[in-house]
């Protein structure tokens, strides 16, 4: 890996420290935690301008807490301890975020953290359109003070977001799931290292009856510069039977919901239909969940 411009390499103990640096560097500065995403920039040549490198291991933002019902992920937890996280594993409500914590290689799980994968914004990524399902909101801090952000409008871009100069991520916020809710992930991948093609985020509230009473998809890979809220399909859904019938319709309807790029990998027709088929397993199998 070469940076042709790098210079320095700090690792603040504060955020105080960090935010500094990252003004002092300006345009310059790329905070890192678990590194895993500069090889794949650096290949791609957006790295040249970066001439400092602040490693934010040191400011003590990793860890998982409850706020009362709130679970918060602190930015520099790495994925695999939030895979081995008791909640993940054992409700269903979290259920597309444990998917998604599969398909990462044990390399990047080990390293990779959750602030990171959110501060990529690529849309190729896997956890943040599980954390989009559950409306998850990030925390940051900068020289204007904390913040928090909603996750849905976070991503203005690829590689955009709504950070602000000098800001970042502290950890994100997971609100408390209502009753009788499930979850459930499936990515398209050429081989167990590649990003998403197409992957879709899926998450059931259902009332006594088995009506669906709230509904979120989220879909990511090569559908453009962000990841997509399925609008249309989750209208499809709402105040429905939570059966096949109800499934289907929402599958043809997800193809109006987003506009795909075609690539060597798959073209834009082979993308939709791809998405609605996962959006039907990942409803059917967050509603198996549910019992």
């Amino acid at each position: 890996m070469t940076l042709p411009n790098l210079q320095d390499y700090h690792r603040p103990a504060t955020a105080e420290e960090a935010i500094a640096l990252v003004q002092q560097h300006g345009e310059g500065a790329m905070l890192v935690a678990g590194g895993t995403f500069v090889h794949g920039l650096e290949v791609r040549g957006l790295l040249d301008n970066v001439t400092a490198l602040i490693d934010i291991g040191r400011l003590g933002l990793g860890g998982i807490s409850r706020e009362g019902d709130t679970i918060v992920l602190g930015a520099t937890t790495t994925l695999a301890a939030v895979a081995a996280a008791e909640f993940v594993g054992r409700e269903p409500a979290f259920g597309a975020l444990r998917d998604a914590l599969t398909y990462p290689p044990p390399q990047i799980r080990n390293a990779g953290t959750i602030g990171g994968s959110v501060a990529a914004a690529a849309p190729l990524y896997d956890i943040p359109a599980a954390l989009l399902a559950l409306g998850a909101v990030v925390r940051t801090t900068g020289p204007k003070g904390r913040r928090e952000l909603p996750l849905d409008g976070f991503f203005r871009g690829l590689f955009e977001s709504a950070l602000a100069p000098g800001e970042l991520i502290t950890g994100v916020a997971i609100p408390p799931p209502p009753a009788r809710t499930a979850g459930a992930f499936l990515k398209l991948e050429t081989n167990a290292n590649d990003l998403a093609i197409v992957s879709v985020a899926s998450q059931l509230t259902l009332d006594g009856a088995g009506r669906i009473a709230a509904v979120r998809i989220v879909l990511g890979g090569g559908v453009g510069e962000t990841y997509v809220r399925a609008t249309g399909a989750e209208a499809a859904l709402a105040g429905q039977q939570a059966d096949d019938k109800a499934f289907a319709a929402a599958a043809k309807a997800v193809s109006g919901d987003f506009e795909p790029v075609t690539d060597h990998r798959g073209s834009a027709a082979y993308r939709r239909h791809i998405a609605g088929v996962y959006l039907r397993r990942t409803l059917t199998t967050a509603r198996e969940r549910l019992g």
